[in-house]
């Protein structure tokens, strides 16, 4: 708005810059979709290494072609990518699960893996009943890593805004471990976990002890006895006779005191009789109403039931019990909820356990629905991504390298994977099914097997050999998606999306050997049916030798015949969609025509300038055009801009031709 001029002098106004620089996008964030060893299921996680995969999903596993594809895909060159964990629900894959009052808990991630591994814990520490008598606090632990979630003040009324099924099941901020479903009308919170005792005061310790204040010198052993109860066939010897404060020790004078003094005692009788057990003792409650609380983690057993009793005769210990609170016998509910482990504890009133489904993830489970944003269909979700990896489509049967399993239909799995690539701008990498082993059958199966034919993908040829962690480093075979993809992130890094991800620069790293070792002659047998072919050279050793797309083969002719042309236009595309959005909207008219004009040509002259394009000039290079010409009064009047962007692409030197021609001495004169 221009300034009021009023008085004489210099008015300073700013005005709106037809500025909006245009950035690249990434342009190798891979995709991998699959069966993992744990995670969550139909899911898409983002990972920066292969730690942050073993983190979430677990590590390699030897049922996971998955798994070892994201291994070779950091190892080659990869830095940023999304994993899918896709369950065999098919064959009766499940979660394990926990259920108490009137709350039932599920794991995320579907499988056995989870049984007696997921620990929720209830207390009361800092909560208001007088306020919500439903309100608690609901600690989740994961054994397996030792994560743990916390939910302080959940409420089991639904209008509260800290509503537990709201809170815990939240996508971004809920648990990444359990969800949890609510049934009935609770009236109060549930029964917190691993109590014992009643309310506790330094008053009623002394005088159950027969001490005062100016005396706090034991005159006799205290103790407890420690039992719990187990199933028919209990690990080690229970209960176990505990001295918890010895003659002659001084008293401590703090509810916390004690509390650590018995977990002490506790601790150091369970490393003798139950290796591997442990008790924490923790205090619940504030002010004079304090209790002392129990949890114990028994191994394979960590809902177990806790009592605390009488030592016996034998052990000629003066039963502490009473004087901490622990009114004889004092029983406490389950030590932790846990999942899955088929015990019913206290008011823990079912534990089912995971089931890991009757066989791997077969076709549907791979695919998924796209309503419900499951199998590959969860990258919906996902920002970007450029390189879509399904190594399970081609998944061999166990023991039998050579032979495809036949729950997975590699087409069918394709063919969704390839409309999934074509609506996000992405390549899809195909590997080659384990009978594809000679050039006879990679010859059959790329003209006659494989029935997907798009300029967004790209199929390689042969499987590939690499040592196995799992089996002691011997060689295994595996779908070299993974493998590629590392490398094209590496080329793209290195050189440029521009440069063909192949040659001599585009070693694969850990590949030790390939299922079938090519010659020139069978290499020009592969390489017109748009068949890309690894092979092993003296000194660059394992390399990728070909960069054509599915609609590479010579007879097609198609302008997306390579791989490094159809990805320029890809991340173009990309680029150039999320950069222009400023455009929705705007007076549909020269000025904005000129600033469309401004913008993408300044994107593509860096583009030019890096080194992106044939030519030597930018007229060469490239074009963009967005005027009258483009944009009829027609389009103005339907509010359609159109915008007209051509470019020279950069094709690979493919064949290198070298004439040498023999010339003779000629005399001077």
């Amino acid at each position: 708005m221009p300034p009021v001029l009023s008085y004489p002098g210099v008015y300073i106004q700013e005005l709106t810059s037809a500025v909006h620089p245009i950035t690249g996008v990434a342009t190798a964030v891979g995709a991998f979709v699959g069966p993992t060893a744990r995670g969550i299921d139909n899911r898409a996680e983002e990972i920066f290494s292969f730690a942050d995969y073993e983190r979430l999903f677990g590590g390699l596993a030897s049922n996971s072609e998955l798994s070892y594809a994201v291994q070779q895909f950091f190892a080659n060159g990869g830095s940023q990518a999304w994993v899918v964990r896709t369950p065999a629900t098919s064959s009766g894959a499940k979660g394990a699960n926990v259920e108490f009052d009137s709350l039932t808990f599920t794991a995320l991630s579907s499988g056995q893996w989870a049984d007696g591994q997921l620990l929720l814990d209830a207390d009361y520490n800092n909560v208001n009943h007088a306020t919500d008598a439903t309100a608690f606090n609901l600690t989740v632990t994961n054994l397996v890593d030792g994560t743990t979630e916390s939910f302080p003040n959940l409420s089991l009324k639904s209008a509260q805004s800290n509503y537990i099924a709201n809170i815990v099941n939240d996508v971004d901020n809920g648990s990444q471990l359990v969800n949890v479903g609510v049934t009935g009308s609770p009236g109060a919170a549930p029964t917190m976990s691993g109590i014992v005792g009643t309310a506790l005061t330094i008053a009623t310790v002394d005088t159950g002890f027969g001490v005062t204040p100016a005396n706090t010198t034991l005159g006799s052993d205290f103790g407890v006895q420690f039992s719990t109860s187990l199933p028919a066939t209990p690990p080690s010897p229970l209960p176990i006779n505990i001295k918890t404060f010895a003659k002659g020790t001084p008293l401590p004078q703090t509810v916390s005191g004690l509390a650590a003094q018995l977990q002490s005692a506790m601790n150091a009788a369970l490393a003798v009789h139950m290796p591997g057990a442990s008790v924490q003792c923790s205090v619940s409650g504030t002010g004079a109403n304090q209790a002392i609380r129990i949890n114990a983690l028994l191994p394979q057993i960590p809902d177990a039931v806790i009592t605390i009793t009488p030592p016996t005769a034998a052990s000629g210990f003066s039963d502490a019990a009473t004087p901490l609170g622990l009114n004889a016998p004092a029983s406490s509910n389950v030590a932790h909820y846990a999942l899955g482990t088929g015990h019913v504890w206290g008011q823990q009133t079912l534990s089912t356990g995971g089931a890991d489904g009757t066989a791997p993830p077969a076709t549907i489970d791979i695919i998924g629905d796209p309503g419900q944003f499951t199998g590959i269909y969860a990258l919906q979700k996902v920002d970007i991504f450029n390189l879509l990896c399904v190594p399970d489509a081609t998944r061999p049967v166990p023991g039998n390298p050579s032979a495809l399993d036949s729950s997975v239909d590699p087409n069918a799995i394709f063919s969704a994977a390839i409309a999934l690539c074509d609506s996000r701008r992405a390549m899809l990498l195909i590997d080659a099914p384990p009978f594809v082993n000679t050039v006879a059958s990679a010859v059959d199966w790329k003209t006659n097997g494989l029935t997907v034919h798009d300029a967004n993908g790209a199929a390689f040829f042969p499987r590939l050999r690499l040592p196995d962690p799992l089996n002691n480093f011997q060689l295994r075979t595996f779908a070299p998606c993974g493998v590629v993809a590392g490398l094209y992130a590496r080329i793209d890094t290195n050189r440029g999306v521009f440069k063909a991800p192949a040659g001599t620069e585009a070693t694969l790293n850990g590949v030790q050997s390939l299922v079938y070792k090519l010659s020139d002659a069978e290499n020009g047998v592969l390489n017109p049916l748009g068949l890309n072919c690894f092979r092993t050279f003296p000194v660059y050793g394992t390399v990728l030798w070909g960069s054509r797309t599915l609609l590479g083969a010579d007879a097609e002719a198609s302008q997306w015949k390579y791989v490094p042309v159809r990805r320029v236009a890809l991340f173009l595309e990309e680029s150039l969609f999320r950069g222009t959005q400023w455009v929705v909207f705007e007076p549909n008219d020269e000025p904005l025509w000129s600033a469309i004009r401004l913008n993408v040509g300044a994107f593509m002259q860096g583009l030019f300038r890096k080194g992106y394009f044939q030519g030597t000039t930018p007229a060469q290079a490239y074009f963009v055009k967005c005027d009258s010409e483009t944009t009829t009064q027609t389009d103005i009047d339907l509010g359609i801009v159109n915008i007209v962007v051509g470019f020279a692409p950069l094709k690979p030197a493919e064949f290198v031709v070298i004439q040498i021609q023999q010339i003779t001495n000629q005399s001077a004169g």
